[in-house]
């Protein structure tokens, strides 16, 4: 058993017991100052009890909720029985951990290629399926290329319409929140299982789309217009943005 209940509180015994009872966790009901077993990796006790009880891996019980800070001491994300990682792709992607219809965890990526975050959270969540949505083209596919280098062309990805997931947001950091809000939408919607490689069939991009891709550098940077070769590269996924206008900056100055 590695759960413990150490408390003198008789309301954090019945919600600490209810909650694990329901998970199917077993347990150790302990008082306070009793000796606690080997095979403890955590401690369940209230906000009362946390300084006089010794052990250095505690959970405080408010309220039911403390099972997601449990099972993540436990690396037991196993016991969820869906998890996944959902990403609304862009140029800085959104992205939140769902389990069980729940959000464990959100995430504001710095761009497409930066998969380090989702790699590192397949490793906390054995189990874990990857949802992206359909839109943001050029975005999606630099992330899916970075993706294939590491899990390779045939791993199955979820893609789902996200159509309608991002909410109209006010305040400070509007596209941030957006961003994250949609990922969440996308992991709590159903979408069809495809491996990477078939989602990496990218069309010859037409000329309406090489020149909004020009007038986005022009936007991003301010004064730079990136050529219609990089803008290629970019539509084809093999560059970011950010990297076509540092090159086309670079000519600039070597010209």
């Amino acid at each position: 058993m590695r759960v413990a209940i150490v408390t003198s509180d008789a309301r954090v015994y019945y919600t600490a017991t209810r909650v694990l009872k329901e998970y199917g966790i077993p347990f150790h009901s302990l008082q306070v100052g009793e000796e606690i077993p080997f095979d403890v990796e955590v401690v369940l006790t209230g906000e009362r009890d946390y300084r006089r009880v010794r052990f250095p891996v505690k959970v405080v019980v408010r309220d039911e909720n403390f099972i997601d800070e449990l099972l993540a001491k436990l690396e037991g994300r196993e016991r969820f029985k869906r998890i996944y990682i959902a990403i609304d792709p862009g140029e800085r992607p959104g992205l939140s951990v769902v389990a069980d219809n729940r959000v464990l965890e959100v995430h504001h990526l710095k761009s497409p290629r930066d998969v380090g975050v989702i790699l590192d959270l397949l490793d906390k969540y054995p189990g874990a399926k990857i949802k992206i949505g359909h839109g943001a083209k050029r975005q999606r596919v630099l992330m899916l290329k970075a993706l294939a280098d590491v899990l390779g062309y045939d791993y199955p990805l979820i893609v789902v319409n996200e159509s309608r997931t991002t909410p109209k947001v006010g305040g400070i950091e509007v596209s941030q929140v957006q961003d994250i809000v949609a990922a969440i939408n996308i992991g709590l919607r159903e979408g069809k299982e495809v491996p990477i490689g078939e989602l990496l069939d990218v069309k010859e991009p037409t000329k309406r789309e090489i020149d909004d891709i020009k007038r986005r550098s022009r936007e991003l940077s301010g004064n730079i217009t990136i050529s219609s070769r990089l803008a290629r590269e970019v539509a084809l996924g093999n560059l970011t943005l950010d990297e076509a206008i540092e090159r086309q900056r670079k000519r600039r100055r070597s010209g």
